[in-house]
């Protein structure tokens, strides 16, 4: 008897702590799908994106429902799993569509060699802004689009370079 009215005692407190527990656990879900599926903070650094990020490095936010419709255009600046290493992300801008026929330089630091691409069905043609320094389409080839991560909506950090990445 006296052991059910110690079980009474507690059980109001066993059910408040479990409502609190369960608040955490959805609000924490719902952190996780809003950064995985929506949109989130992304850290970018490198010298391929030169002059529109920083070679330090920028803080950009982007949405990832775009490419989920088809909605990826030219000149996009997009996140995409690197062909080469899927462990990498890598940030580009998109210059060419499927069925897009490109003509590019083979080797900028070498000598004006123009090599031309389609790009076929169900790929996009990445490249940096820094043609010097980037690791890109003309190296491995048209990117399959489900590569793609996201696609970059602005810079928040730094501060005084706040706004869009067009």
């Amino acid at each position: 008897m006296r052991w059910l009215r110690y079980l009474n005692q507690w059980r109001g407190t066993a059910k408040e702590a479990f409502e609190q527990v369960s608040i955490v656990a959805k609000f924490l879900c719902l952190i996780h799908v809003t950064d995985r599926y929506i949109i989130s903070s992304t850290h970018v650094q490198g010298p391929s994106m030169l002059p529109t990020l920083n070679l330090t490095g920028d803080v950009i936010l982007a949405e990832h429902l775009s490419h989920r419709f088809g909605k990826i255009g030219l000149g996009d600046i997009v996140l995409v799993r690197s062909p080469t290493d899927p462990t990498r992300m890598v940030t580009k801008r998109v210059l060419g569509l499927e069925g897009h026929r490109l003509s590019f330089s083979a080797d900028p630091l070498v000598g004006d060699r123009s090599v031309s691409v389609v790009v076929p069905k169900g790929h996009v043609w990445i490249q940096g802004d820094n043609l010097y320094a980037s690791t890109d389409s003309r190296n491995f080839g048209p990117v399959p689009y489900n590569l793609i991560e996201g696609k970059a909506l602005l810079r928040v950090w730094p501060p005084r370079y706040f706004g869009s990445l067009r």
